[in-house]
């Protein structure tokens, strides 16, 4: 089973590591598909986001981390998957993500998509709570990987 684990990452947190650990675990290939979203201001660049993510996963054969723009089920046929990971924190991002769900199955029947729940230590986390932590001089090293924070640190330090 090929699976895609899409969103903007911005940036990559611990809740997004776990949902990756978790749906590797089941999936012969998950792509971590990074994309632009034109509805939100990026601190990373696209490519700083896929390079951060890759560092995370290196040595991982089954994990592989690419950039896409366009429709997903586009991306998705070019990879021949047909499972969408998504994770879910509360009920606000069900109602979204129940959208997206049938939007995709509107252009491509065959669209699955899996939702997963993050392990509990992380149901509040959200990438927007993270760069506002880190923005604010906080501690977020229990929030993202080591590099991810490493390069929040650096760019909240200039």
């Amino acid at each position: 089973m090929t699976g895609i684990y899409p969103g903007s990452f911005d940036p990559f947190t611990l809740g997004h590591k776990d949902i990756v650990e978790r749906a590797a675990k089941f999936c012969d290939k998950l792509y971590i598909a990074v994309s632009e979203n034109i509805n939100k201001k990026h601190l990373f660049t696209l490519e700083e986001r896929v390079d951060m993510i890759s560092a995370v996963f290196a040595g991982n054969e089954n994990i592989i981390v690419e950039s896409f723009n366009g429709l997903l089920v586009d991306y998705m046929k070019s990879k021949h998957a047909m499972y969408i990971i998504r994770g879910l924190r509360a009920v606000s991002d069900f109602e979204y993500e129940f959208q997206m769900a049938f939007a995709n199955r509107s252009i491509n029947n065959d669209v699955e998509t899996i939702f997963m729940v993050p392990g509990s230590r992380y149901l509040f986390l959200s990438s927007t709570i993270v760069r506002d932590i880190a923005y604010n001089k906080g501690d977020v090293s229990k929030l993202v990987p080591e590099i991810v924070c490493k390069k929040l640190q650096e760019k909240y330090s200039s």
